[in-house]
C-alpha cells in the first residue's frame, strides 16, 4: 500500500473530524472565486458604468480575504497537527520512517487542499449566477445574471490556494522532525498557559475598556481629543479596548466565576460545581483565543453595520442633499423644449434666481447663495416646507450640512458687506437648491433682495429647478445627454445611483467578508470546543456510573458552551454598539435600526455554530459511554 493510498484512507476515516474545517476552506474559496470572477465578468463590464471601480474593490476585497483564510487555514492545521500527534508517535513507534510519515501527512494535506478548491471552484461557478444577481441588485440595476466563469479566476484561485496549502503541507511533513516522541504522545495535554484571575488586573480590564468607550464616545471637538490629537486617541481608544479585552478574559470573566462558586445554593444544583470548575480552566487557557474572537467580531459588525446603515439611509441622504430631481444653469429655449419633453407633468419647473453673495464674518469672508423669500415660499410649498417670513436686515439660513461642533453657530450671527450689517434671525437643517450648485443658503427678504440684484458687481445665477416625483434613471441619462457640460447638472437619480452602486458593493464585499470571518470565527471555537470533549469523555463516563442522566450532562455541556461562544460575541457587540454609536454621531445620521438588524442577523448565524457544537460535543459523549458499554 502506497503513502498515498493510506493519507486517502486517513482522510475518509477522519472525515466527520474534518469537515467543518473543510467546509469553512470551502465557502472560503468559494468567496475568494466569486471576487476574482466578477472582477473579470463581462456582464459587469458591459452593463456597469463603475466597473473598473468594482474591479479594484473586488481586488482589494480578494487579498483581505486570502490573508485572512491563510491565517485561518495555518491555525485550523496547527490544531489538527496537534490533535495528530500521538497518531504520528504511534507508527514512529511501530518503525515507520520519519520521511515516510512526514510524506504521508504531507499527502493528508494536500489532498484535503485540493479536494476543498475543487469543490471550492464548482459550487463558486454554480454560485455565480445567484451571487451576481445579489450585487446587481444591490447596486440598484435591472439586469439579468448570466452564470459566469472565467478561466482567469480559476486559474488565480487555483494558485493562489495551492501555495497556501503546499506551505500547510510542509508545515505537516516537518511535525516529524520537530517533536522527541513522549512530546508527541504528550502533546494533547499541552494548551495555553493558565493563570489564577486576580481581581486587581480584573478591575484594570475593566477601567481600560470603560476607557476605550469613554473616549470613543467624545466629541472630536471636546477637550480630551483637542489636547491628545487625531492620532493619538484613536490609537489610544484601540489600545485601551484590546488590552482590556484581554484582561476581561484573563481575570474578569474567571473572578466572576469564582464568585458564582462560593454561591454554594446555586453551585450543588445538576452539574454546576462541573460546569464552572471546566469553564474556570477553559476561559482562563483560552484567554487570547476568546480575546481575537471579541476584537474579530466586533471588526466585523461595525465594519458591516456601518456601510449597512450607510446603504439603508442612501435614500434620505441623497434627498437632503439633493431635494430637487434636477438642478441646473438655464439654457436656451430649444434646449429646454428638449427638457420639457423627457420630464413631461411635472410638480415644479421653471427658473430660480439666485446670487451668490460674499460676507464676512469674523474678518473672514463667507460665501453664501441668497435666495429671495418670495421664491423660497414658492419652492418649499412644493418640497412641503415651513413657509418663513423676513424682514429688514434679517437672514434665514438654510444648511443641510450644518454641525454645531465643526461650524460657527447660526444663532445671533451677524454677517457683514462693505456698507451693511446683517442677522441670522434663525436655521433650518435642509437645503431647498441642489448643494452642488449652491453654497449655504440664506433666505432675504424681496426688498433686500432686489437692492442686491441692482448692483453692478451682482454675481446673479439662473437655475432651471425641476421636481419630478416619477423621474426614472432611463430619464435623467436622456435628461444627461442632452444637456451640455457647462449646465452643470445636479440631478437626484443619478446621485442616488452612484450613491447606490459604490454602498452596493461595498455591502457585497462586507456581508461576504464578515460571513467569511463568522465561518473562521465559529469554527475555531468548534475545533477548541471538541478538543476538551476529547479530553473530557473519561469526566463523562465517570459521572456516567455514578448515576447521572445524560440530559443533566447536555445541560452542562449547553451551559459551557453558552458562556465559551456567548460572551465573547457580548463583548464584540458592545465594542460595535460603541464604535458605531461613535459613528452616527460623527455622521449626524441614525443608524439603529440598520445595526440592529446587522447585529441580529450575525448573532443568529453565529448561534448556528453553537447549536452544531453543542450537538457534535454530546454526540461524542453519548458515543464514549454507549462504547465503554455503560
Amino acid at each position: 500500500m502506497t503513502l498515498f493510498s493510506i493519507a486517502k484512507k486517513n482522510v475518509a476515516r477522519n472525515f466527520s473530524q474534518y469537515f467543518l474545517y473543510i467546509a469553512s476552506m470551502v465557502f472560503s474559496i468559494v468567496i475568494y472565486f466569486t471576487f476574482v470572477t466578477l472582477k473579470y465578468s463581462d456582464t459587469i463590464e458591459r452593463e456597469i458604468e463603475s466597473s473598473q471601480k468594482i474591479g479594484s474593490l473586488m481586488s482589494g476585497a480578494a487579498f483581505v480575504l486570502i490573508f485572512f483564510v491563510a491565517i485561518f487555514i495555518f491555525y485550523c492545521n496547527a490544531f489538527f497537527m496537534k490533535k495528530r500527534k500521538k497518531e504520528v508517535a504511534l507508527y514512529a513507534l511501530l518503525g515507520v520512517r520519519k520521511r515516510q510519515i512526514g510524506f504521508m501527512l504531507f499527502f493528508e494535506n494536500l489532498l484535503l487542499g485540493a479536494v476543498s478548491l475543487l469543490a471550492g471552484i464548482i459550487i463558486g461557478f454554480l454560485a455565480s449566477k445567484g451571487l451576481l444577481s445579489i450585487l446587481i441588485r444591490l447596486m440598484g440595476y435591472d439586469v439579468a445574471a448570466p452564470f459566469a466563469f472565467s478561466w482567469q479566476a480559476v486559474m488565480n484561485t487555483v494558485i493562489i490556494f495551492m501555495i497556501i496549502f503546499l506551505v500547510t503541507s510542509l508545515q505537516g511533513y516537518r511535525v516529524i522532525y520537530q517533536f522527541k516522541l513522549i512530546d508527541l504522545f504528550h502533546a494533547s495535554a499541552k494548551g495555553e498557559a493558565v493563570t489564577k484571575p486576580n481581581p486587581v488586573i480584573a478591575a484594570i480590564g475593566v477601567f481600560l475598556v470603560g476607557l476605550g468607550y469613554f473616549l470613543a464616545l467624545q466629541d472630536m471637538t471636546s477637550k480630551i481629543w483637542q489636547v491628545l490629537g487625531f492620532l493619538v486617541t484613536p490609537m489610544v481608544i484601540l489600545f485601551a479596548t484590546i488590552i482590556g479585552t484581554y484582561l476581561l478574559f484573563h481575570s474578569f470573566t474567571g473572578t466572576m466565576l469564582k464568585w458564582l462558586k462560593k454561591s454554594e445554593k446555586w453551585l450543588w444544583r445538576d452539574l454546576r460545581v462541573l460546569t464552572i470548575s471546566q469553564l474556570l480552566h477553559r476561559v482562563k487557557a483560552h484567554a487570547t483565543t476568546l480575546t481575537l474572537i471579541a476584537i474579530l467580531s466586533a471588526t466585523t459588525i461595525t465594519a458591516g453595520g456601518a456601510v449597512f446603515g450607510l446603504y439603508y439611509n442612501i435614500s434620505s441622504t441623497v434627498k437632503q442633499m439633493d431635494p430637487n430631481t434636477y438642478m441646473f444653469v438655464e439654457q436656451d429655449e430649444a434646449t429646454t423644449k428638449k427638457i420639457n419633453r423627457i420630464v413631461g407633468d411635472t410638480d415644479y419647473n421653471r427658473v430660480v434666481e439666485t446670487i451668490e453673495q460674499n460676507f464676512t464674518y469674523n474678518d473672514e469672508k463667507m460665501a453664501y447663495t441668497l435666495l429671495s423669500e418670495s421664491e423660497y415660499n414658492r419652492l418649499a410649498n412644493v418640497q412641503q416646507r415651513d413657509e418663513i417670513h423676513v424682514k429688514g436686515h434679517q437672514l434665514y439660513a438654510l444648511d443641510a450640512a450644518y454641525d454645531e461642533r465643526f461650524s460657527p453657530s447660526y444663532t445671533n450671527m451677524t454677517l457683514q458687506t462693505k456698507q451693511e450689517d446683517f442677522k441670522v434671525i434663525d436655521y433650518k437643517p435642509y437645503n431647498l437648491l441642489n448643494s452642488a450648485l449652491a453654497y449655504s443658503t440664506m433666505v432675504v427678504s424681496d426688498d433686500v433682495y432686489d437692492t442686491f440684484a441692482a448692483k453692478k458687481s451682482a454675481k446673479l445665477q439662473h437655475f432651471r429647478v425641476v421636481i419630478d416625483p416619477d423621474a426614472t434613471k432611463a430619464d435623467a441619462k436622456k435628461v444627461a445627454t442632452i444637456l451640455p457640460e457647462d449646465a452643470q447638472l445636479s440631478s437626484q437619480p443619478a446621485d442616488m445611483q452612484a450613491n447606490v452602486e459604490s454602498m452596493g458593493v461595498l455591502l457585497f464585499i462586507g456581508s461576504f467578508l464578515g460571513l467569511v470571518f463568522l465561518a473562521a470565527t465559529g469554527s475555531i471555537i468548534y475545533f477548541k470546543m471538541l478538543t476538551e470533549a476529547e479530553e473530557d469523555k473519561a469526566k463523562y463516563v465517570m459521572l456516567h456510573k455514578m448515576g447521572v442522566s445524560m440530559k443533566a450532562m447536555r445541560r452542562s455541556i449547553a451551559g459551557q458552551n453558552v458562556v465559551i461562544f456567548f460572551v465573547p460575541l457580548l463583548i464584540g457587540i458592545l465594542h460595535s454598539a460603541v464604535a458605531l454609536k461613535a459613528f452616527s454621531s460623527l455622521l449626524s445620521m441614525n443608524l439603529i435600526i440598520p445595526v440592529c438588524m446587522w447585529m441580529l442577523a450575525y448573532t443568529m448565524i453565529y448561534a448556528l455554530f453553537y447549536v452544531l457544537t453543542v450537538w457534535s460535543y454530546t454526540k461524542m459523549i453519548k458515543q464514549t459511554i454507549q462504547t465503554e458499554g455503560v
